[in-house]
C-alpha cells in the first residue's frame, strides 16, 4: 500500500495566539484548545490540520530548534472573490498579523496576498480575478 497523505503539522511558539489567527480565517478550532500542547482539527476533505507547542515536540526530540529565515511551505486559503482576499487581509493586518505582500492582481489571474502566521508560516489568500 502506498502512504496516504493525511496530516500538516504546524510547531508553534504561542497556541493561543497561532489558533486566534486560524480561527479568524474560519477554521473549525474547537474553544478551549489555546490551553493544549496539541491541538488537531479535520477539514472538510478528510486532511487533518495538527499544532504542537515547541515543548511538546521537544519531548520526543530534545535538539529540535525551530527554522530560521523564510518560510519554506505556505498554507493557501481561497476567498469566494478579489474583494474577500482584500478584507481578509485588512481584517488580520487590523488585528495585529503580519502583512507580508498586500493585496495584488497577479499576472496569473488572481488576487493574491500573503500574511504570515504568529510563527511566520506562510499564510496565502487568492481568488480567481474573473468568475470561472
Amino acid at each position: 500500500m502506498t502512504p496516504q497523505f493525511d496530516l500538516i503539522g504546524m510547531v508553534v511558539t504561542d497556541m493561543g495566539r497561532t489558533l486566534d489567527f486560524y480561527r479568524r480565517l474560519g477554521l473549525p478550532v474547537p474553544s478551549g484548545a489555546e490551553r493544549e500542547p496539541h491541538v488537531e482539527i479535520t477539514l472538510d476533505n478528510g486532511v487533518r490540520l495538527a499544532w504542537d507547542t515547541v515543548e511538546t515536540i521537544r519531548g520526543f526530540d530534545p535538539g529540535y530548534a525551530p527554522a530560521t529565515g523564510g518560510p519554506r511551505a505556505a498554507l493557501a486559503f481561497r476567498c469566494a472573490d478579489p474583494a474577500e482576499v482584500d478584507r481578509w487581509y485588512a481584517e488580520l493586518t487590523a488585528a495585529g498579523h503580519h502583512g507580508h505582500l498586500a493585496p495584488w492582481d497577479a499576472f496569473w489571474g488572481q488576487r493574491y496576498a500573503v500574511l504570515h502566521d504568529p510563527d511566520g508560516n506562510g499564510v496565502d489568500l487568492f481568488a480567481p480575478l474573473k468568475t470561472e
